[in-house]
């Protein structure tokens, strides 16, 4: 077993105002829905378990799962960060979400996230496993983004 990892970091400014950004981010049936792969998004207090569809690695299928605890700064951020006491979980997220009024009117939101996964994979399959990993982290970003856009009522560019 070898971990992978995929880091995204991207920003955007958004015509809508910051509660309606807060409130589509920190609705976790909307996320499950918009977000590619997401099949769905338990929530129990703090922790939100993320279930995934099949994601194909190289010759492997994986479905992962994980348990985040998340932390709230009402309309200023979100912090998640893999539970530590779920060991058993082979794939975990760190990250940001951060949103600022932006000078011009409109929203500005950025998110720092990184994805590590544990696989049956040599450590020697890293280049190419994790190049798998960050098309598939970009190709969620950009999924994600033109429908929350669309959630709220802007025009995807």
């Amino acid at each position: 077993m070898a971990t992978f990892r995929a880091r995204d970091r991207s920003s955007a400014v958004l015509t809508s105002p910051r509660s309606e950004v807060w409130a589509a981010l920190t609705d976790a049936d909307l996320i499950a829905e918009i977000t590619p792969y997401v099949t769905s998004i338990d929530v129990d207090g703090d922790r939100w378990t993320w279930r995934m569809g099949t994601i194909p690695v190289l010759h492997l299928s994986v479905a992962p799962h994980f348990t985040e605890v998340m932390a709230f700064e009402p309309e200023e951020r979100i912090t998640f960060s893999h539970d530590p006491a779920r060991t058993h979980e082979t794939t975990a997220v760190e990250g940001t979400y951060e949103l600022a009024d932006h000078p011009d009117g409109g929203t500005e939101v950025s998110i720092d996230l990184e994805i590590s996964t544990r696989l049956p994979l040599p450590g020697l399959a890293r280049p190419a496993v994790e190049l798998v990993m960050a098309g598939v982290v970009k190709h969620m970003g950009s999924v994600f983004s033109r429908n929350l856009l669309r959630h709220l009522g802007e025009t995807p560019a």
